[in-house]
């Protein structure tokens, strides 16, 4: 056999034995994929069972109308608009007569929010449904009296009957209910990439700079904060090593030290970045991190308590941060398909719509 076939043979057994081991050593590191498997993932998703077809579409028609705010004009997708990866696209939220959320706070993707262990940047809810029931109430977001949610709702025979179908004929509807129905429909929005493809067994899903990619984001410890299943959704500390170099746009440091990590799913697509959105370009955003941050390395046995824990100052290259940028565009998900609702009718006895400073 000539030495060129003989070298190109070696180079592909090496390739092939390649990508098994960094599939293991992605999830060896912490990394999850979106199961394929249907059952497998409605375990994640709805592990209590409660998802069913006619929730699901309950909660999408809540979901985009805007008669759940004050104004009439503001829907859930206002700020997390699924046409945009999710979120709105400028640095601040801004709702109720054009208020700018106070602490200067970005809003996060509802993409494969189902898979956060938190919510809200400072991760004081625990769900999609409770969590659903902030921006509804919250002054500088929809700003919706808990009555006048319910009469608005309850005025509108069509949303009634779907309500009583979905939930039973008791059904008591009030802002609980109408939140429940809409993380219902959140928690269909999952999003599975090449990425998880891969991981799933695909060797072919990544490109080769994109598993480069993905294995310098092990070895510099990103995995450190960035893991599971939603690549974040945990409430992590941050400026371990330095200070993040726009802290003073807003207020949110000086209060949390600890921040809910924003998944790295369809990154391309969420810009602007961090919790005051400030930097737009995501290779700044990872320089940043690499400022900011650190990484740690575990070794020894979990079961022998003798872990050596392993600080790791995180230090990037050029070739580095091209080949993260790589694989971060493995991460952009294939969306479910959503068309927009056509929304029940109001009637006569519909409250309407409040616009003025009252």
């Amino acid at each position: 056999m000539k030495p060129l076939t003989l070298l190109l043979l070696s180079t592909i057994s090496t390739t092939l034995l390649a990508n098994p081991s960094l599939i293991e050593q992605a999830k060896k590191a912490g990394l999850k994929p979106i199961p394929t498997d249907k059952k497998e993932l409605s375990k994640l998703t709805d592990p209590k069972g409660v998802i069913t077809p006619q929730r699901v579409e309950l909660g999408k028609k809540l979901y985009f109308d805007p008669r759940v705010s004050k104004s009439g004009l503001i829907s859930c997708n206002w700020c997390h608009n699924l046409g945009l990866g999710g979120v709105d696209g400028v640095p601040k939220a801004i709702g109720h007569k054009w208020s700018p959320n106070p602490h200067y706070l970005n809003s996060p993707t509802v993409y494969n929010a189902v898979f956060f262990k938190r919510q809200f940047w400072n991760g004081r809810s625990a769900s999609l449904e409770d969590q659903a029931q902030g921006p509804i109430q919250a002054g500088v977001e929809m700003a919706m009296n808990h009555d006048l949610l319910a009469k608005r709702i309850k005025s509108i025979p069509a949303y009634v009957d779907e309500f009583k179908n979905s939930y039973g004929q008791n059904v008591k509807i009030d802002l609980k209910s109408i939140a429940n129905a809409i993380a219902t429909f959140e928690r269909t929005l999952v999003t599975p990439s090449r990425y998880d493809d891969f991981l799933n067994g695909d060797k072919k899903a990544l490109s080769t700079q994109e598993k480069r990619g993905l294995k310098t984001f092990i070895d510099k410890g990103c995995v450190t904060c960035h893991n599971d299943i939603a690549l974040g959704g945990s409430l992590k500390p941050f400026e371990l090593k330095a200070k993040y170099k726009f802290r003073d746009v807003g207020d949110f440091l000086k209060t949390n030290k600890m921040i809910k990590v924003p998944t790295l799913r369809n990154i391309t697509e969420t810009a602007p970045y961090f919790h005051n959105g400030q930097i737009w370009n995501l290779r700044d955003a990872i320089k940043e991190m690499e400022n900011v941050q650190v990484g740690y390395k575990v070794s020894g046995e979990k079961k022998s308590h003798n872990l050596d824990i392993k600080i790791m100052p995180i230090s990037l290259t050029k070739t580095d941060i091209n080949d993260i940028l790589a694989f971060f565009k493995s991460l952009k998900g294939r969306k479910p398909t959503i068309i927009y609702p056509q929304l029940p009718e109001s009637s006569v006895n519909t409250p309407k719509p409040i616009t003025d400073s009252k």
